[in-house]
């Protein structure tokens, strides 16, 4: 599978950098519930996590399809882009709704590695997906805002200098609009951390260092409110699509190594005097998951060049995130299959990179949000929820 022909040098240049951290690496991690610092630290110097910063910030202003490029070519050398992967598409929402002041403080340090921006504190116990219902406070006194409530699932906050956070900032019984009211913080979290904030460890199927996160009267400067007070709902919302197309590019890169996997084994393994690849029963589902990554790249290749091109490509977006979450697991169930027993052993990686595919199902955002999105904003049925 040689067609990628976009961003050449910076996929080679990624691959090698993969190179240095093999199988042994990521199963150690996975082992350990470790947090890959090495991995991290090594894509930050190369300066691949701050593509997307603008020149004038520090980092290398390149377009969305270079940084889908790079998350793809992580996870398609056997790796995990998600311990750093939303620092590319957090970064936005500072990017595009941010004062100059702002942008100038962290942007520069975000791009150079000395300041990390991993954790995206959103969800809640109580409202899950419904995030107008989040209820977590933050109230202006003397100049800070003063925050009380929890998030969960808020990945990668232990390893995480910012957060950037939507709270409320206006009850919900007080705004026209259940939208209306939200505000977006960035918030330092190392003068808070054991304190008025307090992180608990949540250990999950795979390795994804993700974290519960509470707040009690923690102090925020009101400087550090991105945009305009009661507006954070939209300007999350915009950086959206940016996240389902760099995800779906992470779930091409899985689909590409499980099929790599499957097909070069299904020609070495022999049983019953010939190739288990000579049979159909093998070759089909290989070859439809290879059909499925396939599409799916091509939505995600439409997505990209709708964003590039200044639009907002909810519909292609959405669509490319769902079918490459799709076409990776299918294409992790026929490696397993493939393999047989060895698909259950650690060493050889596919159970390790089944567990953390099966994530995209469900984040970040759910197959059926994405159905509903399609059902209501694309074909004009009525609203499911």
């Amino acid at each position: 599978m040689t067609y990628e022909l976009d961003h050449l040098e910076i996929r080679e240049s990624v691959a090698r950098l993969c190179a240095d951290f093999p199988g042994e690496y990521w199963r150690r991690s996975d082992r350990d519930q470790a947090y890959p610092t090495e991995f991290v630290t090594a894509l930050t110097e190369a300066g691949f996590l701050g593509a997307l910063i603008p020149e004038e910030y520090g980092g290398s202003g390149l377009p969305i399809s270079a940084a889908a490029a790079i998350l793809e070519e992580v996870h398609r050398s056997g790796g995990n882009a998600g311990a750093c992967h939303a620092q590319m598409y957090t970064m936005g929402t500072v990017l595009r709704h941010g004062s100059e002041a702002q942008k100038q403080k962290y942007l520069p340090a975000i791009a150079e590695g000395s300041l990390r921006l991993q954790a995206f504190g959103v969800t809640e116990p109580t409202s899950g997906t419904d995030t107008t219902a989040l209820r977590t406070t933050a109230k202006l006194e003397d100049g800070h805002y003063v925050v009380n409530g929890q998030k969960i699932w808020t990945s990668r906050a232990e390893h995480s200098d910012l957060m950037l956070l939507l709270c409320r900032t206006t009850p919900r019984d007080q705004v026209a609009k259940k939208t209306d009211g939200l505000s977006v913080l960035l918030v330092d979290m190392r003068e808070a951390l054991g304190d008025t904030l307090n992180i608990r460890p949540i250990r999950t199927m795979m390795n994804h260092s993700t974290t519960e996160v509470f707040f009690d009267n923690m102090k925020v400067p009101a400087e550090n409110l991105i945009g305009e007070e009661g507006k954070g709902f939209r300007y999350i919302l915009s950086g959206m699509n940016a996240e389902r197309i760099l995800i779906s590019a992470e779930c091409i890169g899985d689909a590409k190594w499980f099929i790599e996997k499957s097909s070069s084994y299904a020609q070495e393994r022999n049983v019953f005097g010939r190739p288990i690849g000579q049979n159909q029963g093998i070759q089909f589902p290989i070859a439809k998951a290879y059909s499925d990554m396939r599409a799916a790249e091509l939505m995600l290749r439409e997505a990209i060049r709708l964003y590039e091109a200044g639009g907002n490509p909810g519909e292609e977006a959405n669509l490319a995130k769902m079918l490459g979450a799709d076409a990776s697991w299918a294409a992790a169930e026929a490696c397993v299959q493939t393999f047989g027993g060895f698909g259950f052993a650690e060493e050889y990686d596919i159970e390790r990179k089944f567990r953390e595919c099966r994530l995209y199902q469900v984040a970040p955002i759910s197959t059926n949000l994405v159905l509903s999105y399609i059902a209501e904003h694309v074909l004009g049925m009525p609203r499911s929820y």
